[in-house]
């Protein structure tokens, strides 16, 4: 008796009266959302206008989803075309398969039609959007869990999933829930590409290489776990050789594009420098504004203190005026003064041309008196 394992649910539909709401489908929509979120918040980090990651996903989205199920259906064609099936089931995305490789390799293609029609640089796209896929993928694996697909081999372990139903030629039991595992390593993978692109400006493609090499490292193990039917190679799961490639190529982008391309691109959207400076003046605008009225608050001042303030600025003016009225008056005390008490230098000085004068009359008083004398 088990103690401890994951529960697989009952069913994964629900229906809201005649509309079927999916669990696989609400996974792979949620993200979605979160790949364009995150990928519109580095976009913009970089440079990058608002709403481009979501314009080029437009394309990207529809064209991944695409090849993601024909690479299953290619792959898987005896589950749809052998004797005994129906080929119309190929269509039903909603009851699970989806080939990751057909999706990246597809969605690149729409997402070059979108660039391309933006005039933007696929490489320095697909970087910004590198973590989000990664997390978009944890997501989208959940639907695994609502369908009770993609477990793996038999196990005793207390995180074990429940395997109920009996369809499809399952056999109800206890498994690895390598729907978990892929989920929490890529999980991993985003938060790894995260910091690699913010410790060496990884540019040019080299950070979605960083993604798609890091999952291949994962899904390379997690892949030899499941007991699902596959085709072999050399007593390989088919798309454990897929992962082996794909993980050469990416690692070899790596380092041919460090080599031709260092560094980052410095610009990723033309134009997109052009609409900072309005957004700045636009805030700029809005904090002067804002200044503005909180100036209009501070000189907004009650009648009271208003009245106060030129109360105040009077009695200083009287006080100020009082102190230059009494240095006037000092100032002419001393005048006045300086004018009753003359120096002594001056007073000698006078009384020298008043004996001066007298004496100057007398002489003249004597030659007049001595001429007449003579002509007597």
């Amino acid at each position: 008796m088990e103690l401890a394992y994951i529960p697989s649910p009952s069913h994964g539909v629900l229906h809201l009266g005649p509309i079927p709401l999916r669990g696989y489908a609400f996974c792979i929509i949620i993200g979605v959302f979160l790949a364009v979120w995150l990928g519109n918040k580095r976009w913009i980090a970089r440079g990058g206008r608002s709403g481009t990651v979501a314009d080029i996903a437009v394309w990207a989205v529809p064209f991944g989803l695409v090849g993601g199920r024909l690479y299953h259906v290619i792959t898987d064609y005896e589950l749809y075309f052998s004797e005994g099936r129906d080929w119309v089931d190929a269509f039903k995305v909603w009851q699970g398969g989806l080939g990751i490789w057909g999706a990246i390799a597809l969605g690149a293609l729409g997402a070059w039609i979108g660039c391309r029609r933006r005039g933007i640089p696929l490489p320095a796209w697909a970087d910004a959007v590198a973590p989000g896929i990664a997390f978009a993928q944890a997501c989208g694996r959940w639907g695994n869990w609502f369908n009770q697909e993609l477990y793996g081999k038999p196990t005793d372990v207390p995180w074990a999933l429940h395997i109920t139903s009996s369809t499809d030629g399952r056999v109800p039991g206890y498994y690895h829930p390598t729907f978990l595992y892929e989920s929490l390593w890529c999980v991993g993978v985003g938060f790894l590409v995260i910091w690699a692109d913010r410790r060496f400006k990884l540019g040019h493609g080299r950070a979605f290489a960083l993604y798609v090499a890091a999952y291949c490292v994962g899904r390379g193990w997690i892949e030899y776990m499941r007991v699902d039917d596959a085709h072999h190679i050399l007593g390989l799961r088919l798309n454990d050789w897929t992962a082996m490639v794909v993980f050469l190529l990416a690692v070899a982008y790596i380092v041919i594009s460090s080599r031709l391309r260092p560094g980052r691109e410095e610009i990723v959207e033309p134009g997109a420098a052009e609409d900072t400076p309005a957004e700045g003046d636009a805030s700029a605008s809005a904090d002067d504004a804002a200044d503005d009225k909180a100036d209009d608050k501070a000189e907004g001042k009650s009648e009271a203190e208003a009245a106060g303030d030129r109360t105040g600025g009077k009695a200083e003016s009287d006080a100020g005026a009082s102190g230059d009225t009494d240095e006037s008056v000092d100032l002419g005390k001393e005048s006045a003064t300086g004018s009753a008490e003359p120096e002594p230098s001056d007073s000698t000085g006078s009384a020298s041309a008043a004996e001066s004068e007298e004496e100057s009359g007398a002489g003249t008083v004597a030659r007049d008196e001595a001429g007449s004398a003579k002509k007597s």
